[in-house]
C-alpha cells in the first residue's frame, strides 16, 4: 500500500487541495453559457462535454453545494459566483411557479420530466442550506420555500417519513417508499440546522433517522438498512428484484448507503447526546466493511443480497467517498483508531483505482479488475458531490480530533 497516500490525507491542506482539484475539473468546463446553470455530462477521462443541454435537478443542486464548499474553504475567487450561478438556476429554472416544486430534468431550460421526487427536493434543500451558510442571495428564502414544500407535499404525518414521488401536478403519489430519499432529506435537514441554528431542522433530521434505528431484517447477522418499502413502511423485499444495478433503486442492500447513514448518525451525535446514534453508526460501518469490502481487490461491491453475499461486484466511487467521510466522523466521535485506518485504506484505494491521475476528478466507478465503467445512458448527477462533501467532512472531523 502507498504509505504516502496513507499519510497525506490526515492533513487538512491535502484535503483542501483535493477538493479544489475536483472543483477545477467541473468548473468552468461544466458552465452552460447558452442556457445558464451547469451541465454534468463531462467525460471522466478527458473532460469534454458530451451533452451540453440536459440538466438534472440533482446535478444542479450538487453543483451549487460543491461550489459553496469551495467558498467555505477559501477556494479561488470564482467559487462564490459559481455557487450563486448554480443556486440561481435551481431556484428559477428548475422551479415550477404554477404547481410548485422542482422539475426533475430540463432540456436547456425547458422541462423534459416534471415528476416530483423527494430525492431531488432533498438536494435542493441541501443546496439552499449550503448557500445560507455562505450568505448567498436568495438562499435563505429558497430554504424556507423548499422546506415548506417538503412538509406540505412529501411528508407522511402518519409515519413521520417522506413519500418518494408525486406526479407533476401533485395529484398522484407513488405508493413506493424509499430509504434513499429519506437519507438525503436527513442530510439536508442537518445542513439546514447547521446553517440556521433552528431546532426544527434538527428535530426533522432525528425523526428521519429513526428509520434506521433498528435493522430491517432482525434475523440477519449484518443489521443492514433495506432500500425499499411499502406505503406502510414495511420492507418490500420484491421491489426491483430483477434490477440489482438500477441507478437509484437497485434490489439488494447497498454497502454505500450503510456507510452514508453511519456518517449522518455520527454527525447527529455532534448536535444531540443520544447513545444510539454512535452505537448504530458503528454497527452499520463495521457491517459495511465486513460484507461490502473486497479484501482481495479493494473497493465496495455495489449491492449484496439479503445474506450479505456480493450481488453486483462493480466498484462505484461514491461508496468509497462515503466510507472516507464516515470513517473520519466516527474516528473523531469514538477515538477508535481503526476508523482512521479504514480512512487511510479507502484513500489509498481511491487513488489507485478511482481518481483520474490527469485531472484529479473521480471516476464514477470501475470493474472488479479496475477498468473504468462505461457511462450510463441517463443524465449524469455526480459533479464531484461525494468526494468534495466527504473530504470536507474529513476536514471538520480532523479539527474535532485535534481540539
Amino acid at each position: 500500500m502507498d504509505t504516502t497516500v496513507r499519510s497525506a490525507f490526515r492533513d487538512e491542506r491535502a484535503l483542501r487541495g483535493h477538493v479544489l482539484n475536483v472543483l477545477g475539473f467541473y468548473h468552468p468546463a461544466g458552465v452552460d453559457r447558452v442556457h445558464g446553470g451547469y451541465v454534468a455530462q463531462l467525460d471522466e477521462e478527458d473532460g469534454h462535454v458530451y451533452d451540453g443541454r440536459t440538466k438534472h435537478l440533482v446535478a444542479t443542486a450538487r453543483y451549487a453545494f460543491t461550489h459553496c464548499v469551495g467558498a467555505r474553504i477559501d477556494g479561488p475567487r470564482w467559487c462564490r459566483p459559481a455557487a450563486e450561478r448554480g443556486l440561481r438556476f435551481l431556484l428559477t429554472e428548475h422551479w415550477d411557479d404554477e404547481a410548485g416544486g422542482y422539475d426533475w430534468i430540463l432540456d436547456g431550460t425547458e422541462p423534459r420530466d416534471r415528476n416530483r421526487y423527494c430525492y431531488g427536493h432533498a438536494f435542493a434543500l441541501l443546496a439552499c442550506a449550503a448557500g445560507t451558510t455562505v450568505g448567498l442571495e436568495g438562499a435563505r428564502e429558497g430554504l424556507e420555500r423548499t422546506q415548506d414544500l417538503v412538509r406540505d407535499r412529501f411528508w407522511d404525518p402518519d409515519h413521520g417519513l417522506p413519500v418518494a414521488k408525486a406526479s407533476p401536478g401533485w395529484s398522484e403519489v407513488e405508493p413506493y417508499r424509499g430509504q434513499n430519499a429519506t437519507m438525503h432529506l436527513c442530510e439536508a435537514s442537518i445542513a439546514a440546522y447547521e446553517a440556521t441554528g433552528e431546532s426544527r431542522f434538527l428535530e426533522q433530521a432525528v425523526d428521519l433517522a429513526e428509520l434506521v434505528r433498528t435493522p430491517a431484517d432482525p434475523d440477519a447477522d449484518h443489521g443492514f438498512v433495506w432500500e425499499h418499502y411499502t406505503a406502510d413502511w414495511e420492507p418490500d423485499w420484491a421491489y426491483n428484484r430483477d434490477e440489482p444495478e438500477h441507478t437509484f433503486r437497485p434490489w439488494g442492500y447497498q454497502p454505500g448507503h450503510q456507510l452514508e447513514w453511519a456518517k449522518l448518525l455520527g454527525t447527529l451525535d455532534r448536535h444531540r447526546d443520544e447513545a444510539w446514534f454512535v452505537e448504530r453508526a458503528t454497527e452499520l460501518f463495521d457491517a459495511a466493511v465486513e460484507y461490502g469490502w473486497d479484501d482481495d481487490r479493494g473497493g465496495f461491491y455495489y449491492t449484496v443480497d439479503r445474506d450479505g453475499e456480493p450481488l453486483v461486484a462493480n466498484r462505484y466511487g461514491w461508496p468509497v467517498a462515503e466510507a472516507i467521510g464516515a470513517a473520519a466522523v466516527l474516528g473523531s466521535r469514538t477515538e477508535d483508531d481503526s476508523y482512521w485506518e479504514w480512512y487511510d485504506d479507502c484513500w489509498a484505494y481511491a487513488h489507485g483505482a478511482l481518481v483520474n491521475p490527469r485531472y484529479g476528478n473521480w471516476r464514477t466507478g470501475v470493474t472488479p479488475e479496475g477498468e473504468p465503467l462505461e457511462p450510463r445512458p441517463e443524465p449524469a448527477v455526480e459533479p464531484g458531490y461525494h468526494p468534495i462533501g466527504n473530504a470536507f467532512e474529513a476536514m471538520r472531523a480532523g479539527r474535532e480530533t485535534r481540539d
